[in-house]
């Protein structure tokens, strides 16, 4: 049964339909995709497709089986979202929007869902040995970035795509937080989103703002 979250009216159906003959325990969302560049070189509608996508779609999706998981009294929702959901970066400017709102989502309904025994759950992974550079990304360029750009693509060179987590790695992540019983929020999920995100809570985040500032500044 296909289920596209850009379509609201199709999702809701979908969902509708799933329900009538299956119980559900957890919901996973983690349909996304990357938009990578400097933000002068998107349009319009790329920006939307993208907050469409990452963040719409989690939204519809969840506030579709709410209903469902709060008259069970149980129901767990976990989001996907990614590193660059905990921290910024430069040319992910937008999609740095879209995870960072997913975050911010998922802890908001973790409270208003608590009272229901409803969990809301976050997984950030870091960089991943999958095809998302190549299926699920899409990408823009401007002249007066190249800089920035070239700057930015030494941080994916072979060596460290190789050191990335594999996306069974990841998986079991998924599996424990829906399977822990926890009232944990988020599940870092990799090294080097481990490495990031620790480095965020030892020097605060204006902190590693700075260090990452200052890379960039030509």
């Amino acid at each position: 049964m296909g289920l596209d979250v850009t379509d609201t009216v199709k999702s809701q159906e979908t969902i509708a339909e799933i329900l009538k003959s299956n119980s559900v325990d957890v919901v996973l969302n983690n349909a996304g995709y990357g938009l990578i560049g400097p933000l002068e070189s998107f349009t319009a509608e790329q920006i939307q497709m993208q907050i469409q996508t990452n963040l719409m779609g989690v939204i519809q999706i969840t506030q579709a089986f709410v209903p469902y998981f709060r008259e069970r009294k149980s129901g767990t929702f976990i989001n996907v979202t990614s590193t660059f959901g905990l921290l910024g970066y430069p040319t992910c400017s937008v999609y740095n929007a879209s995870k960072f709102a997913v975050d911010g989502f998922s802890e908001g309904l973790a409270y208003e869902l608590a009272q229901f025994g409803i969990k809301v759950k976050v997984v950030a992974p870091g960089g991943m040995q999958t095809d998302f550079a190549g299926r699920s990304l899409q990408g823009g360029m401007h002249e007066a970035y190249g800089q920035l750009v070239a700057k930015v693509s030494e941080g994916y060179s072979e060596e460290q795509i190789a050191n990335y987590t594999k996306a069974e790695d990841v998986a079991q992540i998924i599996y424990d937080a829906a399977t822990d019983g926890k009232p944990q929020l988020r599940y870092i999920a990799g090294n080097d989103a481990i490495a990031l995100y620790k480095e965020r809570l030892e020097l605060t985040p204006e902190g590693q703002f700075e260090k990452i500032r200052a890379q960039f500044i030509f």
